[in-house]
């Protein structure tokens, strides 16, 4: 029988707040300061600088602005290390507002070929609800910056810009979901009444041609072609010629992205380690593999990418950034915030409790440029974000390791760089997890 509120509970509660020497001290300090700003930790910020024995970058950092592009910013942040090496530059951007177009496009059609795969199911069907809840996402995992690079190739920044719906794509995408949402309430409504996949996919191609459109008015149109100029940092002229995106981008980039291959962390007790898995419905790219991970220990993660950053690679992954992090400085540590000397409770949720119970999931992407060893261990980490030059140093942030085996929960590696047993591993079916699972998150 459930049991309310009592007077009686309430009245204990008060006693003992009251009894508390410490509580009026917390009110006065919290309701005037941030939390935040209380529960940090001076020993662990002191005890944290942004110095790296192995350092990669020498650029600028990048800004994603108002949108979810992270994993298309630490994509384009990866190749432009050897793009910039090759055109002879200091400083060299692709475009993210091309990938973003094509994304969005790709999206639209996966995400109508799911409703038409679920249209037999009721709407208050859970996969089909988690459908309808997220029909224009910004964020991606690795698999899908891949997919798109191999399809539509890349394009200079200066061939397709940056717009204000780039930057700031909430308004853009509240259109996308209208336009898709009204698609599905048809799909589902023609199949309920026996229409065969030939009509189906008519309504489909009329969903995808306001998409186009929509996306054409807010982002520009992708090039086909492009005149291709430069200067190097010595001043010499260059020009490539009149180039395709694809063209473009087997020019310009300079590591195998078919041969990498995505580790996460997942330590649920359903998820064994050594084993691959996939989510259902997840992806972008009808026709591209499918998102498809190898679930290891943190150790191994740790060991690759800093192998990788080493041997002068960076390394994309994505992580749940919102927990123990601080922007400003650029910080992150599992113990940055003493949130239990305010509020007097212990936190005591693992990894996998927090995935268990909705607390952690990936929720955005950067770029490893360097890492500091001591004795071949990894202490610290440096970290490329796409938020611009203004937080930590110059947009570049520091985790200390204690947060990478807590909050990180992908990395992208070499498939050659993993031992023997990891490599036949690949090779497995990988199990398939439903829709609404939390290692689908898409980082943003």
């Amino acid at each position: 029988m459930p049991r309310d509120l009592t007077p009686d509970l309430v009245e204990r509660l008060t006693k003992a707040w009251d009894a508390d020497p410490t509580a009026r001290l917390l009110q006065n300090a919290v309701t005037t300061t941030s939390v935040d700003d209380i529960a940090l930790d001076r020993h662990v910020v002191t005890s944290i600088d942004h110095s790296v024995s192995h350092l990669l970058d020498d650029w600028t950092a990048t800004s994603q602005e108002k949108s979810g592009r992270c994993w298309l910013f630490a994509g384009t942040n990866l190749l432009r290390a050897g793009a910039r090496k090759k055109l002879g530059v200091k400083d060299f951007e692709f475009s993210q507002n091309h990938l973003l177009f094509w994304d969005k496009l790709e999206k639209a059609n996966h995400w109508l070929e799911s409703i038409i795969a679920t249209s037999d199911r009721d709407v208050d069907d859970r996969t089909v609800a988690h459908l309808l809840a997220t029909p224009a996402e910004d964020g991606g995992q690795w698999n899908m910056f891949v997919a798109l690079v191999l399809k539509h190739g890349l394009v200079p920044k200066v061939a397709m810009p940056e717009t204000k719906s780039s930057s700031n794509t909430r308004q853009m995408n509240r259109d996308i979901a209208t336009i898709l949402r009204q698609a599905a309430r048809d799909l589902r409504a023609e199949a309920a009444d026996g229409a065969d996949p030939e009509a189906l996919e008519v309504t489909k191609e009329q969903a995808l041609a306001a998409i186009h459109r929509l996306l054409c008015i807010h982002l520009g149109t992708p090039p086909e072609s492009f005149v291709w100029q430069w200067k190097d940092s010595d001043g010499a002229f260059h020009r490539d010629g009149e180039l395709t995106p694809l063209e473009f981008a087997e020019a310009y980039v300079t590591v195998p992205l078919a041969d990498y291959v995505c580790l996460v962390n997942d330590p649920r007790p359903t998820s064994p380690y050594g084993r691959t898995f996939t989510v259902e419905h997840l992806g972008n790219v009808v026709g591209a593999p499918p998102v498809t991970y190898l679930n290891v220990e943190p150790a191994v993660m740790k060991s690759l990418a800093a192998r990788a950053i080493v041997d002068g690679e960076p390394v994309w992954f994505g992580c749940d950034t919102g927990q123990m992090s601080h922007a400003d400085l650029g910080l992150w540590d599992a113990s940055l915030f003493d949130r239990a000397a305010v509020y007097g409770t212990q936190p005591s949720l693992t990894k996998a409790d927090r995935l268990l119970h909705h607390e952690s999931l990936m929720t955005h992407a950067m770029l490893f440029t360097g890492v500091d060893l001591v004795d071949d261990v990894p202490r610290r980490w440096r970290v490329e974000n796409s938020w611009g030059t203004e937080k930590g140093d110059k947009g570049f942030m520091t985790m200390n390791d204690s947060w990478f085996a807590e909050f990180v929960f992908e990395v992208a590696v070499r498939r050659y760089a993993l031992p023997a047993d990891l490599q036949a591993a690949l090779e497995q079916d990988p199990v398939v997890l439903p829709a609404w699972d939390p290692m689908g998150a898409l980082a943003d």
